[in-house]
């Protein structure tokens, strides 16, 4: 943790008790500590860096205005993710609704930037120097629905040690079991999607591949992830995409976090500073609330020399500006970063694809 760091396996519900009663060193720790583990699980679910900054910023504010009322510190880490996942959910219902700018029904979800070089999956690939079949693994998440997404972004966070299959099932407002069922069923869609990267990537490719895929403007979406692989699967030229595979859960194991990139911490900062740090309890000056020409807070800045709990091995050099609330911008995700929105009832999938 940063300098406010109790001892004992109830270390982080200590430091959630001292923020709820108002101690100021305490909540900066909750956002320093926990600012990684959010930019990755949002990064990963929508997998568009244009908008992931914003949402972080959305579920960081939420928390430092919510903490006051979770009635259970030692939930925290579930609490936290879940409202990470609420906001995920909130930009996709807005962008659904937005006024379809091309392409088919329901491909929405899965389309990305014509351009992979600006998504989260490349982001990873660069930052955490990734290869082979991991490099793989991160790009077959272009492929799969924002729901596949949201639930790998979760579980990556369970393989890389980050959350437990209570935390996740507690994310996920599920039954534990309801929750492995769901893991194992987005697993074989992604295995699937992994497939279709292998094949793509095939040189020479095959002929028979290029025809299914004739008409393909490059970007990956649910209904060319379903004709590659039915191609893959019955052409035996393929075929063999699926050979020397190895599980997604033994590459994504002990895998680091992306850093959060020095221009996230300090947006973060400045809106926790605009929006009011000192929502747990009230006793203190916030430190992040005293002005706009104050620095970010000691805990922000280390993590912005790569202190922060497993950020990775450096920081990612993306210093684009980015927009704070109240200045006109292109938002898909919500007029109010504090607003609080409401739990959909989670979706049962039974696509096998």
């Amino acid at each position: 943790m940063s300098d406010f760091s109790p001892s004992g396996p109830d270390a982080e519900a200590a430091v959630v008790r001292a923020a709820q009663a108002g101690d100021q060193r305490a909540l900066d720790t909750l956002v320093a500590d926990h600012l990684p583990l959010v930019y990755n699980v949002v990064g990963r679910s929508l997998n568009a860096p244009s908008d992931t900054d914003d949402v972080v910023q959305d579920v960081m504010l939420q928390m430092v205005r919510d903490v006051g009322r979770l009635r259970d510190p030692a939930a925290f880490r579930s609490w936290l993710v879940a409202i990470a996942m609420r906001q995920v959910r909130r930009y996709w219902r807005i962008r659904r609704a937005a006024p379809p700018s091309g392409g088919g029904e329901g491909e929405a979800e899965t389309a990305q930037p014509a351009d992979p070089g600006a998504d989260f999956a490349d982001l990873s690939t660069a930052v955490l120097h990734l290869s082979d079949q991991r490099r793989e693994t991160a790009g077959a998440t272009r492929w799969l629905d924002a729901d596949d997404r949201e639930l790998r972004a979760v579980w990556w966070m369970e393989v890389a040690g980050q959350l437990s299959r209570a935390e996740l099932a507690a994310t996920l407002e599920i039954p534990p079991a309801q929750a492995g069922v769901r893991v194992q069923r987005m697993k074989a869609r992604l295995e699937v999607a992994r497939a279709v990267v292998r094949a793509l990537a095939a040189v020479p490719r095959c002929p028979a591949l290029d025809r299914v895929l004739h008409g393909w403007d490059g970007r990956p979406t649910g209904l060319w992830r379903k004709r590659a692989a039915r191609h893959v699967r019955e052409c035996p030229v393929c075929c063999g995409v699926f050979e020397e595979v190895v599980p997604a859960e033994r590459l994504l194991a002990d895998l680091a976090l992306v850093p959060v990139p020095p221009a996230l911490i300090a947006l973060t900062a400045a809106a926790l500073r605009a929006g009011g740090g000192a929502g747990a309890g009230g006793a203190g000056q916030s430190t992040l609330a005293s002005g706009p020409a104050l620095p970010a807070p000691r805990h922000l800045q280390r993590m912005g020399r790569g202190h922060g709990r497993r950020v990775g091995h450096g920081l990612a050099q993306r210093e684009r500006p980015r927009r704070l609330r109240g200045r006109p911008a292109r938002r898909v995700h919500g007029p109010s970063p504090l607003k609080t929105s409401s739990t959909p009832a989670p979706h049962s999938r039974t696509d096998s694809e």
